[in-house]
């Protein structure tokens, strides 16, 4: 296998620039664990836990990674759940299933939406604050939240006296 120095780095051939994992477009010259981090669904432990459990080196660049190395990456990033413990999964308890999952991808912002779309059908509380705009989490909201008003008083300029001419 032919390698190229370039500036005391060495680098090979098959560097890859941008590593698709999970639908996602991946810098490759980041490292291994911030690369990961670039997933919707994937924070600094799940990338330290699944890089860790790949056997990949933490600093190694994710472009510099063969195919089946980051196809292991992607899979253990999909199967996170199964060996995660349950309180360090994004979806305790799913409310369809009752299963523990941890939701990676555009799937995060369906299920997100699918939860909001729930809570507004059935008239809880939460959705009615979804549905207005408002704070749901029970937050105050006197003086803060007060998106599309203009707030304090505006002033005319005044303008100079017209000056008498004697």
């Amino acid at each position: 296998m032919a390698e190229a120095k370039k500036s005391g780095n060495e680098e090979k051939e098959d560097f890859r620039y941008i590593v698709r994992i999970v639908n996602t477009d991946i810098d490759g010259n980041k490292p291994t664990v911030v690369g990961l981090q670039s997933v919707k669904g994937v924070g600094k432990r799940v990338a330290e836990i699944v890089v860790q459990k790949a056997g990949v080196d933490r600093l190694e660049k994710i472009g510099a990674l063969d195919e089946a190395t980051t196809d292991e990456l992607a899979r253990l990033i999909t199967t996170y759940s199964e060996y995660a413990p349950n309180w360090a999964v994004n979806r305790q308890a799913d409310y369809e299933t009752g299963d523990d999952l941890h939701i990676v991808g555009a799937d995060l912002d369906i299920m997100l939406k699918d939860d909001v779309n729930r809570l507004k059908m059935i008239r809880c509380y939460r959705g009615l604050r979804h549905e207005s705009g408002h704070k749901v989490r029970g937050q105050r909201t006197r003086s803060n939240g007060r998106k599309g008003l203009t707030l304090g008083v505006s002033k005319v300029k005044t303008q100079p006296a017209p000056k008498k001419e004697a």
